[in-house]
């Protein structure tokens, strides 16, 4: 039977995928650009966002140039914004550290913001053709399976197990079709439901396949119940006008625009006014937003008020967004879904 490494690298020439945009490039900055993307991202979904995010971005001094709110607008809906952030400031690393030249090699990747081990071998590999072992979630399932690893594929134990085994199966030459193969395989067939074992090109000597185990493997991490917590936003409005509020770097949408938040017990008006200096009516209370994060389930509780038109905010971190310019400014998706729905509602 030839080597596992070679099996992946047939199979990934006829059967893989070779249509997506980051594939007909070896820019490093490009291929950079969509592997942090496609972090914890399906690939149906980065598409648009990787095309819109290159034309306003076509190279690294661009995206350094520009303003972080622009960078969050363009990755608005993307999630996990922590990557966008890094993703600026990584730019501006280049530009100015290494001059504009964006790295190739893994080690010097990995001194990059946002870029791990993996991610650095990725873009090395599809870049230059650098030898280096990628690891995943996709590629831990595929391992995991073929070679019957068990336990948590993301304790350590196991972790440094499969980044062994990883490293082994690389082969000397066409790594990045191997690489791609990898990352198309656990992608399309090998999949955490229902795969399709029969399409598999190293489905003859796979362990979970042969030992009936492909549901038992890779191992499951202990589940917990899910947090909840409970905020009430409000949202105000004047002359066509809606106050944001600029959210802290730490925590979930850092450096975002959102609206205020307050306790779901605390009186709206009451919190426009001693909290952000503005005299409000309260007009009414909207239905609830679910909104699910990977630690936390959060529970949104919308009011809407009134402020008159010459009510001002003299808080920092607050400005006033017309209506009309919501659509580009950096919010967070399910904010930005709120005020887009109930706009049509009225507009309608």
């Amino acid at each position: 039977m030839p080597a596992f490494s070679q099996r992946i690298i047939a199979w990934q020439r006829e059967h893989g995928r070779h249509g997506l945009p980051w594939q007909r490039t070896r820019d490093p900055y490009r291929l950079w650009v969509a592997e942090i993307m496609l972090q914890q991202t399906q690939v149906a979904t980065v598409v648009p966002y990787y095309l819109r995010f290159l034309e306003a971005f076509p190279d690294v001094r661009a995206l350094a140039r520009a303003a972080e709110d622009e960078v969050l607008a363009l990755w608005s809906g993307l999630g996990y914004y922590r990557r966008a952030r890094h993703l600026h400031a990584a730019a501006r690393e280049v530009a100015g550290r290494l001059r504009g030249a964006f790295p190739r090699d893994a080690a010097t990747l990995e001194t990059l913001p946002g870029i791990g081990r993996s991610t650095a071998a990725a873009i090395a590999a599809f870049s230059s053709g650098e030898r280096g072992a990628i690891l995943d979630g996709n590629v831990r399932r595929v391992l995991a399976r073929h070679r019957g690893v068990e336990g948590d594929p993301q304790s350590a134990a196991v972790s440094a197990k499969l980044w062994a085994l990883a490293r082994r199966l690389v082969p000397r030459a066409h790594v990045a079709a191997y690489t791609q193969g990898m990352m198309d395989l656990g992608a399309t067939l090998c999949t955490r439901a229902r795969p399709r074992c029969g399409e598999c090109p190293v489905a003859g000597d796979c362990v979970a396949r042969r030992e009936d185990r492909v549901d038992e493997l890779p191992g499951r991490r202990a589940t917990r119940e899910r947090p909840r917590r409970e905020v009430q936003i409000l949202w105000i409005e004047r002359a066509g006008e809606t106050l944001l509020v600029r959210r802290p770097s730490n925590g979930v949408w850092g450096r975002m625009w959102s609206l205020p938040e307050a306790s779901v017990a605390d009186d709206p008006v009451a919190v426009a006014r001693e909290h952000l200096g503005i005299r409000a009516t309260l007009v009414g209370r909207l239905e609830p937003i679910e909104h699910a994060f990977t630690h936390y389930a959060l529970t949104m509780h919308p009011s809407r008020l009134a402020a008159s038109s010459s009510q001002r905010s003299e808080r920092a971190e607050t400005a006033w967004i017309a209506h009309t310019d919501l659509d580009g400014a950096a919010l967070p998706a399910p904010i930005r879904r709120l005020l887009a729905a109930t706009r049509g509602e009225a507009r309608a």
